[in-house]
């Protein structure tokens, strides 16, 4: 079984997310929204299938990342998230939550031995 396969995000805590998105917009280029930037490619082992790994600034204030006190947190991207998140249980990883659908794919959260939130993402990228 697959297991992390790629990077699916990057996210990080910031005082101001839209002076932050407006920055990275005017000095790198990148193309920012709200939700901060995509980064689109062609999966390798399919060209035909496109994905993104997603770069977003949260507001310093956000409890988005918690039970972590991190300033940041990484989404992978998973192939099988159910499968996964069953070989983590019985291997006592701690699993933050249920697995929750979406129409853009399946997310779930769990910790690493240092306390760091980590988002497992099932992308539906043929929606």
């Amino acid at each position: 079984m697959k297991r992390v396969t790629g990077i699916g995000g990057i996210f990080f805590k910031c005082k101001d997310p839209v002076k932050m998105n407006e920055w990275y917009k005017t000095h790198l280029g990148l193309e920012t929204s709200p939700y901060g930037a995509k980064f689109e490619w062609e999966q390798q082992s399919e060209s035909s299938k496109k994905g993104y790994t997603l770069w977003s600034p949260f507001p310093d204030s956000t409890k988005y990342f918690e039970p972590s006190s991190k300033d940041f947190m990484i989404n992978y991207r998973v192939d099988d998230i159910t499968a996964l998140v069953e070989a983590l249980k019985n291997e006592g990883v701690t699993i933050l939550d249920e697995i929750a659908t979406y129409e853009y794919g399946k997310f779930v959260y769990i910790l690493d031995p240092e306390g760091n939130k980590i988002e497992l993402f099932e992308a539906n990228d043929g929606e």
